[in-house]
């Protein structure tokens, strides 16, 4: 897999530039998603956190099948986390209750 340089200095720049400790929105998506793809045990969690909270988010409200595949994103990262990873069983259950939910919801729309 090539790695674009610049997309992964950008996201480290985005993130170092926010001061905080999960950026969300559509920006910390993107780059958690670019970070995530160079080091997944140090920005998997967080990409987790962000793709759950996008599944929720209002700007898909009317978008079953985007809130779907957000949460489905969730939980194949936080699966993808090592077993040693100490967010991996919090990040799962978080990502993995989130999905039930949205499962649970369109069940019985």
């Amino acid at each position: 897999m090539t790695v674009d340089q610049d997309a992964v200095m950008r996201a480290k720049v985005l993130l170092l530039g926010a001061n905080r400790r999960v950026v969300r929105g559509p920006r910390g998506l993107s780059a958690y998603r670019v970070l995530t793809g160079v080091n997944p045990e140090v920005y998997g969690s967080k990409l987790v956190k962000v793709l759950v909270e996008a599944g929720r988010s209002p700007r898909v409200a009317e978008l079953p099948q985007a809130r779907v595949a957000l949460l489905e994103e969730a939980v194949a990262v936080a699966r993808g986390l090592s077993p040693a990873n100490p967010y991996r069983a919090r990040m799962l259950a978080l990502a993995v209750a989130a999905l039930d939910e949205e499962q649970g919801a369109s069940e019985t729309s």
